[in-house]
């Protein structure tokens, strides 16, 4: 950062993504630490390269200000990747309340007697941002065949498993197919036991009911033969 007694700077250096056949841009942050209002001018050493936006301008008070620096689409990359080229940012307090509009190239000219404060920046071209490879670093050109076979030899490992738990998951359904029929064919056998039961129970209840009353005729008979036998012998001595 640049800390000048008028404006700072940030930052020092304009730096650019260097990419042919591409419009590059960066940004300059201008901060005005007065309570002064400051006008400003950009140049620089190669102005059709470049288009600086706003290239003129009023920082208020304690704010700041930002800058647009586009470098035009190149067609070809210097050799060495350096450059040369320079920009140069006046300022100068201007009147209260001083908009763009009251800005005349006299106000920079250190000949009229105007107190003008100078900051050369430099540019540089730095290598763009690698974009993320979509490709797995083991499937790249020139990985080793050892990496392959290695490769090869997990995938197999891994359907393996996968074959495994396929059929470790499946044996619990069909285990739970014949437990539920087992269980289906026991409850008919133990409806049909309790069938066959019942009615067994009823058969031996009608037998009990018969004997019972076999059992309570034998005494009404037997009185009545006693009955009998004594009438009949009571008419036997009447007659002796």
């Amino acid at each position: 950062m640049s800390t000048g007694e008028l404006l700072s700077i940030e930052p020092q250096e304009l730096q650019f993504p260097f990419e042919l056949r591409k419009q590059i841009s960066c940004s300059l942050l201008l901060s005005n630490k007065t309570d002064s209002y400051i006008a400003f001018k950009v140049k620089t050493t190669n102005p059709k390269k470049y288009c600086v936006r706003p290239n003129t301008g009023v920082v208020s008070p304690r704010s700041t200000c930002d800058v647009i620096v586009t470098m035009q689409a190149q067609k070809e990359a210097p050799s060495d990747m350096q450059c040369k080229d320079k920009f140069l940012l006046q300022s100068v307090v201007a009147g209260p309340g001083a908009t763009p509009k009251d800005i005349t190239p006299e106000m920079f000219s250190k000949e009229s007697g105007h107190n003008v404060e100078e900051c050369k920046l430099r540019v540089l071209y730095v290598a763009p941002p690698r974009p993320p490879s979509p490709v797995h670093e083991g499937s790249e050109e020139g990985s080793s065949p050892r990496a392959s076979v290695d490769n090869g030899s997990a995938i197999a490992s891994e359907f393996k498993a996968a074959s495994r738990a396929f059929a470790e998951q499946h044996e619990p359904q069909d285990n739970s197919s014949e437990t539920r029929t087992l269980i289906v064919r026991l409850t008919e056998e133990k409806n049909s036991a309790i069938q066959q039961n019942n009615r067994l129970q009823q058969e031996l209840d009608l037998l009990k009911r018969g004997a019972n009353r076999s059992s309570s005729g034998i005494p009404f008979i037997y009185v009545v033969l006693v009955g009998l036998i004594g009438i009949i012998l009571g008419y036997l001595l009447k007659k002796t």
